[in-house]
């Protein structure tokens, strides 16, 4: 099964093959506030964790997300200047669980319960900088090739060491 590591000091994601061998490297956006586990923090979760689940699998480019669910809508400049704020969640979403009890899963530091993903955002927003609620932010062309080369159950590792 593949493998992947986020680096929050690099705003970098890798994915591994089974041997080991680096497959691709995308630059990503992960939380504004930095890495942490607390519920509310709006700080990306570090540690174990797997794609629990896969949504979006077909949807266009752009497609936006609410909930989880595909509003209809795909993102445009125009859109994003009507609704100036809104966390754009596009195209793809591969929900996190954690793998660690009492550090990334279970009571106050849930990675799942927290809603942190890996998806698309706007094409305008920058990457390698690091401007999420919480999230791993990734071009929506990128979250859309490592959907389809990730399988649900893919490890991933999110680290702050650099």
């Amino acid at each position: 099964m593949p493998r992947i590591l986020i680096s929050i000091p690099q705003q970098s994601l890798e994915l591994f093959d089974d041997d080991g061998h680096l497959l691709r490297r995308y630059p990503v956006s992960t939380a504004s506030n930095g890495p942490g586990e607390q519920r509310g923090s709006n700080c990306t979760p570090r540690g174990r964790h797997i794609v629990r689940a896969k949504i979006g699998a077909g949807m266009p480019s752009g497609a936006v997300f609410v909930a989880r669910r595909p509003t209809g809508e795909i993102h445009t400049p125009e859109l994003a200047a009507a609704h100036p704020g809104r966390d754009w969640i596009l195209s793809r979403i591969l929900w996190l669980s954690g793998c660690e009890p009492g550090v990334n899963r279970l009571g106050e530091v849930d990675t799942m319960r927290r809603y942190i993903y890996m998806h698309g955002c706007a094409d305008s927003a920058p990457m390698g900088v690091p401007l999420s609620h919480g999230c791993v932010r990734m071009r929506n062309a990128d979250i859309i090739e490592l959907f389809e080369l990730t399988p649900a159950g893919t490890p991933v590792e999110i680290t702050d060491r650099a």
